[in-house]
């Protein structure tokens, strides 16, 4: 017996690690040390901070990746992985700086993987952040054949008197939405079981937009750091920010807010998009299921004091995203009318 005979090709393994190199290499930051295939990633902290913080992250793509790997969307899913970890890492203020990926799978398959790590890496450059390592570890008879896992971790700095965590927040500051490109990566096991019960195909199109379904939920999560930076570039102030992920709006909004303070949402200020429409009504989804599992088109939102609104605006429609007027923040406890009469 020996090693590929057990499952695992070693050989397989290095020629993969060749192939990414160039991948990795792109999203480099004049602060990464060395290269790849150290047993550790070296990276200096950027020049010219006084205080700086750490921020860092970890998530991965869920059951998403069933869908991903079911209609061989890898690149996709790399840039998922990505997305969100740095979206949480940015409601602090933070600049990513550098990002690790693990990925686990039952035999190597050399161009899915490497389209994996190509999307990982495209998320990385539209992030700013370098792409300083990882692991794939083979695993037979863990995962099936075809099968992979993903995990992603990222470390972001900031300024400690720039840090943005909520503390400036008052009741009157604005709540904007920035649009989501779809459903991102959560609520896909909700997703799933819509798709098996609707006898869903690849030829399937959503209503009004002839798109396929299975293309507008696979859509990539969109990435929200360059907006966040150029924010604060623009010195728009900042009080608060939240990316929202599983558990939608009524989960992730409060997370951001201090104690004694509410967002009250104006359910009314955007159209929900036609794919969580065809998901309510292909599913029988119930309309509080609905806000407490999916983003519902809201993928981030940005507290700030209301002078600050119209330069906010600019700002998003600048930088190609769309971002509307979403709520207020208002003091004490939330009430049944803080979200489209769901309890906030």
């Amino acid at each position: 017996m020996d090693y590929r005979t057990a499952g695992v090709d070693v050989a397989a393994g290095r020629a993969f690690v060749e192939r990414i190199r160039s991948s990795v290499e792109s999203t480099r930051r004049p602060e990464v040390l060395g290269g790849l295939g150290g047993f550790g990633g070296l990276c200096r902290l950027p020049e010219g901070l006084r205080r700086p913080l750490l921020v860092a992250g970890s998530d991965g793509v869920g059951t998403k990746l069933e869908l991903a790997q079911a209609y061989g969307r890898h690149h996709a899913v790399g840039i998922d992985l990505v997305a969100m970890c740095v979206n949480d890492v940015i409601t602090s203020g933070a600049e990513p700086l550098f990002f690790l990926d693990y990925i686990a799978t039952g035999k190597l398959a050399p161009e899915a993987m490497a389209l994996v790590v190509e999307g990982i890496a495209d998320g990385c450059r539209q992030s700013g952040c370098a792409l300083l390592g990882g692991e794939t570890a083979e695993m037979p008879g863990f995962y099936g054949p075809g099968r992979y896992d993903l995990a992603g971790f990222c470390v972001a700095v900031v300024e400690e008197d720039e840090l943005i965590d909520g503390r400036q927040v008052q009741p009157g500051d604005r709540i904007l939405a920035v649009a989501s490109s779809g459903v991102h990566s959560n609520g896909f096991s909700l997703v799933r079981r819509v798709l098996a019960s609707s006898g869903t195909t690849e030829s399937t199109r959503l209503g009004g937009e002839d798109r396929p379904v299975i293309e507008a939920l696979l859509e990539p999560t969109r990435l929200y750091g360059s907006l966040v930076k150029a924010l604060r570039q623009q010195a728009v102030p900042l009080h608060a920010m939240a990316h929202i992920t599983g558990g939608g709006l009524p989960e992730n909004l409060p997370r951001c807010l201090p104690s004694g303070t509410h967002g009250r949402i104006e359910a009314s200020s955007w159209e929900r998009p036609a794919l969580f429409r065809w998901l309510q009504n292909e599913g029988e989804v119930p309309e509080a299921d609905l806000w407490n599992t999916f983003n519902l088109g809201v993928g981030f939102c940005l507290v700030l004091p209301e002078p600050a609104v119209s330069r906010a605006l600019e700002v998003c429609t600048l930088l190609g995203h769309q971002a509307w007027p979403l709520g207020v923040v208002e003091a004490g406890a939330p009430g049944a009318e803080s979200l489209g009469g769901l309890p906030y």
